[in-house]
Order: C-alpha cells, then sequence, then structure tokens
C-alpha cells in the first residue's frame, strides 16, 4: 500500500518533464514560444547605412567635445532683491529671460517685484573656482544670493568678484580647489560656418548640450544693452539657446570656449533661429581685468562713431564698403591729441582689420588705459598712421558706437540767410536764431527747421531742431552757402556735420542730378 502512491506520483512527475519538454519545442518553432522565448532577436541584423570614416570622424566629434566640455559649465542660481521692472514685448532683440513671467505681464507695466529666484550658466576659467557669466545674470543679486551647481551636483555659494556693464561679462568665484577649467579659443579665428556646440542650463535642463554653425561674427547695434557705450560685437549662432543658457560657452569641436552666450533674436521670449555670443578674446580681457583689482581699466580713445555705408564709401573714394567713421572727436580726449579728426575712417587697429564701428569697439575693449595703439585711418584719399595713448574713461572721454545718422539734399545759390527749402530732398533750412545757438550749444550754423517724413533727408538721418555746422569741412553760418554748395554738388556727395544739443556728428547727403 505504501509503494503505489509514490510510483504514481513518479509517473506523473515524468509525464510533466516530457509535457514540458514538447511543450518548450513547440514554443521554440513559433506561436507562444516566439513571444516568450527571452533569447528571441527582433529588428533587422544590421543598420541600414554605413557611415563614411569622414560622418563617423564629425559624429565623434561632436561627443567628445561634448563630454570633454560639459563639465566646465556650470549652474547658477540667483536670488535677487525686489526692484521696480518695466519690460517691453515689442524688443526684438533681448537678453535671455521671459518677459511673461514679468509683472504686468511684458506690456510695459511697471510694478514692486519680490524677491525672485533665477537662472543661469557660467564657465570655469580657473581650478581655484573662477566663473565667467553674464552680468545681467547676477547684476541684481543679493549678498549671498549666489549659488553655483557643478556638473557633478555639487552646491557652492559664491562671490561675485566684479562685473562690467558695458561688454554684459561678470567674474564670480567658489571656494574651491581642482575644477574642471575650459580652455579658452582665439576668437579672431573663428569662421562662419565652423561648427559649434553650445552648453548651458535652458529652461532648467541641466547640463544641456546643442550644436550649430556660427552664421554670422562682427554682429552688432543690435541695442541689446541701452548703454550708448556698450560693446557689442557677437558670434552669431544657430545652435538652440534658450533662457537658462545666459553665460554658459559656445565651444568649437576642439572643446575651446569662443563665445560666452549672452542674448536671442526672439519675439516670443524663446529660441527663433539666432543666438549672440561674446567673443572669447573680449571675455578673456574683461576677466583678467576684473580678478586683478575687481573692475575694469578699459581705454578709451575719445570719438563717437558711425558705420561706412555705400554713400559714406563713395564720398570718401574708399574702395569698398569698410571702416569706422568718425562721426565726433570729443575735446581733450586721446584721439583730438593723436590728430583724429571727425571723418576720418580707421582701417586697422595695431595691424588688426577693422571691417565696422563694432570691430573698432571690440579691439579698444580688449586694450588697457595707457596702452598706445596704431591706427590706420583713410583720410582725403589715401591713408595715414596715427599712435593714440588710451586714457582711462571718464565722464569726458568715451568711445561710443552710435549706429544711424546719414542724409541727403538740393540746389540752389545766393549768398542770404533766408528761409531755404529743398523740396526733392525733403528737407528746410533757416538761420540760427539766439535761443537755436543757446539750445544747441553753438556759435554758428543753420538750423533744420523741418524734414518731412519718408523723405530722402530722413531716411539718411536728417532730422529736424539740428544745426548744420559744416558742410564737405567748411564752416557754415548762412543758409545760402547750403543752397550754392548743393547746386554746384549734383551728382556728388555732401558730407554735413550736425549738431544736436548731446554731440556732433555727421550727415551724407547724396545730391541728385536735376
Amino acid at each position: 500500500m505504501t509503494k503505489k502512491p509514490i510510483v504514481t506520483a513518479v509517473l506523473l512527475i515524468g509525464i510533466g518533464i516530457v509535457f514540458g519538454i514538447a511543450l518548450v519545442s513547440t514554443f521554440d518553432t513559433g506561436g507562444l514560444g516566439s513571444v516568450f522565448a527571452a533569447n528571441k532577436d527582433i529588428g533587422a541584423k544590421n543598420p541600414p547605412i554605413t557611415l563614411s570614416p569622414q560622418v563617423q570622424a564629425i559624429n565623434d566629434a561632436f561627443i567628445s567635445a561634448s563630454k570633454t566640455v560639459n563639465a566646465t559649465v556650470v549652474n547658477i542660481k540667483v536670488i535677487s532683491e525686489s526692484k521696480a521692472v518695466n519690460k517691453d514685448l515689442r524688443d526684438l532683440f533681448r537678453f535671455f529671460g521671459s518677459p511673461e513671467d514679468m509683472p504686468g505681464g511684458g506690456n510695459g507695466e511697471e510694478r514692486e517685484m519680490p524677491k525672485q529666484e533665477g537662472a543661469g550658466s557660467g564657465v570655469i576659467i580657473s581650478a581655484d573656482g573662477y566663473i565667467i557669466t553674464n552680468n545681467h545674470v547676477v547684476d541684481e543679486a543679493k549678498e549671498d544670493g549666489i549659488t553655483v551647481i557643478l556638473s557633478d551636483k555639487k552646491e557652492y555659494k559664491a562671490k561675485l568678484i566684479g562685473k562690467d556693464p558695458l561688454t554684459d561679462l561678470a567674474v564670480i568665484k567658489v571656494d574651491a580647489t581642482n575644477l574642471p577649467v575650459a580652455h579658452i579659443g582665439n576668437s579672431d579665428e573663428v569662421a562662419i560656418g565652423e561648427m559649434v556646440i553650445a552648453v548651458g542650463n535652458p529652461l532648467g535642463l541641466n547640463s544641456t548640450v546643442t550644436s550649430g554653425i556660427v552664421s554670422a561674427i562682427g554682429r552688432g547695434a543690435l541695442g541689446l544693452n541701452r548703454d550708448r557705450y556698450a560693446v557689442e560685437n557677437f558670434i552669431q549662432t544657430d545652435a538652440a539657446i534658450n533662457p537658462g543658457n545666459s553665460g554658459g560657452g559656445l565651444f568649437n569641436l576642439k572643446g575651446s570656449l569662443i563665445g560666452i552666450n549672452s542674448a536671442i533674436a526672439t519675439r516670443t521670449g524663446g529660441y527663433m533661429g539666432y543666438g549672440f555670443a561674446i567673443p572669447s578674446n573680449l571675455m578673456k580681457a574683461v576677466a583678467l581685468d576684473i580678478i586683478e583689482d575687481g573692475k575694469v581699466d578699459r581705454g578709451y580713445i575719445g570719438i563717437s562713431l558711425r558705420p561706412v555705408d555705400e554713400v559714406s564709401a563713395k564720398s570718401l573714394k574708399l574702395d569698398k564698403v569698410v571702416g569706422a567713421l568718425v562721426d565726433d572727436v570729443l575735446k581733450d580726449s586721446p584721439a583730438e591729441k593723436a590728430g583724429i579728426e571727425s571723418g576720418d575712417v580707421i582701417l586697422e587697429l595695431d595691424g588688426k582689420p577693422v571691417n565696422s564701428s563694432n570691430d573698432l569697439q571690440s579691439l579698444v575693449a580688449q586694450r588697457r588705459a595707457g596702452d598706445k595703439v596704431n591706427l590706420k585711418i583713410w583720410r582725403d584719399g589715401k591713408s595715414i598712421t596715427k599712435s593714440v595713448t588710451l586714457k582711462k574713461r571718464d565722464d569726458d572721454t568715451i568711445a561710443s558706437n552710435d549706429e544711424g545718422v546719414t542724409g541727403s539734399t538740393s540746389s540752389g545759390e545766393d549768398n542770404s540767410n533766408g528761409t531755404v527749402s529743398f523740396k526733392d530732398l525733403g528737407f528746410t533750412i533757416t538761420s540760427l536764431s539766439e535761443k537755436n545757438k543757446t539750445d544747441l550749444e553753438v556759435d554758428k550754423g543753420v538750423f533744420v527747421s523741418k524734414v518731412e517724413p519718408y523723405s530722402v533727408a530722413g531716411q539718411r538721418g536728417l532730422s529736424s531742431g539740428i544745426a548744420i555746422v559744416k558742410a564737405d569741412k567748411q564752416e557754415i553760418s548762412k543758409t545760402g552757402q547750403i543752397k550754392k554748395l548743393l547746386k554746384e554738388k549734383q551728382g556728388e556727395v555732401v558730407i554735413l556735420q550736425i549738431k544736436t544739443k548731446e554731440r556732433f556728428s555727421l550727415v551724407f547727403l547724396e545730391i541728385p542730378k536735376q
């Protein structure tokens, strides 16, 4: 009796084993086995495309550069003091930050803000904790309100070492050692079309890498900084950057830092295809100054500038539309002492080409007060050289980049001083009254009493309420002089020196033939 259950159990186990083997075999040949088998392959055996060695090398370069530079870019958290704000959504170019999040909804309304937390990025530039970022990231930070988060999640309180609003750069420092340091490249070697990566912390997404190309260099006159003496000479890129990328790095595929991401072109507050980075050479000069003594000892020439355009190039007999045109030379400035004159075109600084006024600003911004620079200048149809010893900036000695005065006019004759209208060009001049002289702080000249909307004169930059004090470098005291000169210069360009209450500048007027 006792053996029978044992035999039965053994038989049942044996039957189960056989059934199990059969069942597994069935699975291996398809049906349910194809669903549950752990070693079943899915997908194609090989990728459909084999990358060429060149494409694979580019792909590997992006991967290698991203891995290398990621650790050098930090996340910056900022607690700022309350302040009144006034933000207008109509601005096309703006520093990173979403205006919709501002009190008043970005509609220009001004109201008080509570203490708030902001975020940005920075790049480690020394192993002992110096970090470069944008001024607008840390500008309003309260004391002990800056926190730095490294890529390995370590957090440090940071100290503000110094800032430079004119370049939108600032240096902060954390108490740390042996930090990974970015290699600073030569931004003068950056070329349009060069592949780059942008690294930062956009929209709260830490250690984000995007890629693109350099789409333009020497981009200026964007009006990002409302200070008229701001330095704007950006590298433009189409690498995707967004709010939070401010202060992060723009790197080439060698892993070298070539720029500090600073601004975007946007109508929405977000990425729309164009970002702007401060060149690394300018960044380095500013950072070294700040690290040395907490401020920038920048040298200034003492001139106001404007771009050369086709009309002014024709007037000045330039072969190309290049250079920085001197609008005005400030009294007792280094420029005046060196013999620089209004109407000069600066073509080179210490052998480096100056293609635009913002080029010159950027080059000067990398020099210190007391430095001597050699300027190649175009004057009266030939090149000359002037040496200028830069002076520390003060209220009276400033180099500015005031883009945008130009003009045009018509014919006449006689030596009277009455009202003269140039209908073809759309402006009217009268004699200067004593009040005009007082208001504009001039002794001689003629008064522009009216400029027609959308006229040639208006499009070239002439405006009412100003004085014309010189024409083709000759002093003007009567309206008849202008009338006579414009008649004689039909088909040519006349250079007018104008005076507003604030400053002198030049207007280039192409006189049509009649």
